[in-house]
């Protein structure tokens, strides 16, 4: 099928999605998540074909990387949002006018959502959940690293709504050549909205060049500060945890700001990176007080190209300054207003750090791991918005949606 006709087919898809009830939706994603069990076996054996293809330093390996844990856990965010409320048809505001008109604003599906993502196949059973949840058709453009694995999971989809007698058409996958993506930045008059997942290069390219309204992903580019008021215990497990949990995904740690009254709980601070084999690059009063107290192998002085980068990998930068202010003036310099955090025991620090700090989620004494749909318990997620039109921060059900009014009359007409 050509790419033209997949758009076509989509547009048309809405008119017939808009109908499915509640108890379907439900069927449909109960199905699914049954289905994505049997079939893991499959999913992997597809998968490590495209494992095989990368190298195995790459940044996004472990992104891609499916095993049967990782099944279990996308299942379980199916039943998740299957177990969701829906917003369509929410009334958001009514009234009744001077002249008796009454109005009623209500969430209403986006349309046609498209999706151009990397080596994620995660994002295909979670775009595809929450779009049937919120009404909308979704079509998805996932990158060449991830062809056999989103192949193997649309199949499973497509199944699933076959089975159910339901248009297989709300859920399509496009060619994984950059024609396609072309094609879709320019598919104007059949996509309402285009969101971008993967590297800062790629969600760049999708805001500079589509003609489609995007909704920017952006990378993250994370720092947690360490306040002279911090608790070290508190500190040690928060930096680890953000750092250590998964390193490929854009709420991990990049960059740790400490007060210089507290450059001596380094070592401490830094004991379980060292054991995870984080490279360090440090700034030259924290690179002072981790030699020899960090493996020299791992430690590394700081150049101005390890602050503002998003490493996706056992990396981390450590940034000395003498005040709260000057930890707000970095990271405003080098944020990419994804997910921020401070640790202190002072109020009046994290107060104003939380008013300060321009970001789509601010933390104060957590860890920035919990930047994530089903950790905001909104099921899944269907990417993290770092803009601040439409929606900010984790996007689930209720950013899918947009609204109309309805507006009841009794054969009023304007006189002017």
């Amino acid at each position: 099928m050509k790419n033209q006709e997949i758009f076509d087919h989509a547009r048309k898809a809405c008119r017939d999605i808009i109908h499915f009830t509640n108890g379907q939706v439900t069927e449909i994603l109960k199905q699914l998540a049954a289905e994505t069990i049997r079939a893991t076996d499959h999913l992997i054996e597809e998968n490590k074909k495209d494992l095989d293809r990368m190298p195995e330093d790459d940044p996004k390996l472990d992104r891609l990387k499916l095993n049967p844990e990782r099944i279990r856990n996308l299942a379980a965010d199916i039943l998740n949002v299957k177990g969701l409320e829906s917003p369509l048809g929410e009334i958001i505001e009514e009234r009744t006018l001077k002249n008796g008109l009454q109005l009623e604003k209500i969430r209403v599906p986006l349309g046609v959502v498209g999706i151009i993502y990397e080596a994620r196949p995660n994002v295909t059973f979670d775009v595809f959940s929450l779009c049937l949840k919120s009404g909308n058709v979704c079509l998805l453009k996932g990158g060449s690293d991830a062809h056999f694995s989103n192949l193997a999971i649309i199949q499973i989809l497509h199944g699933v709504l076959e089975k159910s007698g339901l248009n297989k058409n709300i859920v399509q996958l496009l060619p994984p050549d950059r024609e396609a993506t072309a094609e879709m930045m320019n598919a104007s008059d059949y996509i309402d909205i285009i969101i971008p997942r993967g590297s800062q290069g790629l969600i760049d390219f999708v805001r500079h060049n589509s003609k489609v309204p995007v909704i920017e992903t952006g990378a993250g580019i994370v720092h947690t500060y360490y306040d002279q008021d911090a608790d070290i215990k508190k500190g040690k497990t928060i930096i680890t945890n953000a750092k250590l949990r998964r390193v490929s995904v854009c709420n991990a740690l990049d960059c740790l700001i400490i007060h210089a009254s507290r450059l001596q709980d380094l070592p401490n601070l830094c004991e379980e990176l060292a054991k995870g084999g984080v490279e360090v690059y440090a700034d030259e009063d924290a690179y002072t007080v981790l030699k020899g107290n960090y493996p020299d192998k791992l430690l590394f002085p700081a150049l101005e190209s390890h602050f503002g980068t998003e490493f996706l990998a056992k990396k981390i930068s450590i940034k000395t300054v003498p005040s709260v202010d000057r930890a707000l003036d970095h990271i405003a310099e080098y944020s990419s207003k994804h997910s921020e955090a401070v640790i202190s025991e002072n109020q009046e620090i994290i107060s104003r750090f939380c008013k300060e700090v321009d970001a789509a989620v601010v933390y104060a004494n957590t860890s920035t791991a919990f930047t994530d749909g089903a950790q905001f318990e909104m099921g899944a997620e269907i990417g993290i918005s770092t803009q601040k039109l439409h929606a900010r921060g984790p996007m689930a059900l209720k950013e899918l949606t947009s609204y109309k009014w309805i507006v009841t009359g009794q054969g009023q007409i304007r006189e002017n």
